[in-house]
C-alpha cells in the first residue's frame, strides 16, 4: 500500500469515528496572532508545545527558513490576510537553529535539480526571463540575521498596519526560544 493510500484509509476511519470533533474551532485565531515559521519537520509538534498554543489559537504560515524573500509574494500576502481578514494583531517570525537554509548553496541545489532531470536549458530559460536562480535559491549564514530580515520585511511593508512584529529563534531539539526582535520595543 502506498503512503497516500495509507493516509486515505486512516482519514476515512478518522472521519467515520468523528475524531475531528476534538479539533473544532473557528477560522479566527483565539490568541489573535500569526506565526511565520520554517517547514522543518522537527517543529510540527514541538513549536506549538513550546509556545503553549493549541488548535485554533494562531495562524501558522510555513516556508523554508521562515523567510520573507519577496515583499509581494505569497508569504507576505498570507500574513496580511491573517491581519486584515482573520483578526491577527501580532506577528511572530520564528526561525530555528540547524536550519537547512542555513549555509544552503544555490549551486548544490542546482546540481541536485540537474541530477533529477532539470536541464541546463530550462535553467537558462529562467535566467533569460530575468529570474536570478542563484539569488532565489540562496540560503542564509546566520539564523538570527535571517529572522531580523524577515521581521523588517513584514514591519516595513507598506500594507502592514501598526502591529508588533516579533522575531525569535527556536532550538529544534529542546524548544528553547531566544528573542531576536521584541516587536513591542521596535
Amino acid at each position: 500500500m502506498s503512503l497516500l493510500q495509507e493516509m486515505m484509509v486512516y482519514n476515512k476511519q478518522f472521519v467515520d469515528e468523528e475524531k475531528y470533533r476534538d479539533f473544532a474551532t473557528t477560522k479566527y485565531p483565539n490568541k489573535r496572532m500569526v506565526i511565520l515559521t520554517c517547514m522543518d519537520t522537527r517543529l510540527v509538534e514541538l513549536l506549538p508545545k513550546a509556545l503553549n498554543i493549541k488548535n485554533g489559537d494562531v495562524k501558522i504560515v510555513k516556508t523554508a527558513g521562515a523567510l520573507v524573500s519577496h515583499p509581494f509574494g505569497s508569504i507576505m500576502r498570507s500574513i496580511l490576510v491573517a491581519i486584515y481578514q482573520l483578526k491577527a494583531d501580532e506577528v511572530l517570525v520564528i526561525g530555528h537553529h540547524d536550519c537547512g537554509m542555513s549555509g544552503m548553496s544555490a549551486d548544490t541545489m542546482i546540481d541536485s535539480m540537474k541530477e533529477r532531470g532539470i536541464s541546463s536549458e530550462t535553467l537558462d530559460t529562467l535566467s533569460y526571463s530575468g529570474i536570478d536562480v542563484q539569488k532565489w535559491l540562496e540560503g542564509f549564514d546566520k539564523v538570527e540575521d535571517s529572522v531580523a530580515h524577515s521581521v523588517k520585511m513584514v514591519k516595513n511593508h507598506p500594507l502592514t498596519p501598526d502591529v508588533p512584529v516579533h522575531g525569535l529563534v527556536i532550538d529544534p531539539s529542546t524548544g528553547k526560544l531566544d528573542l531576536v526582535v521584541d516587536g513591542y520595543q521596535a
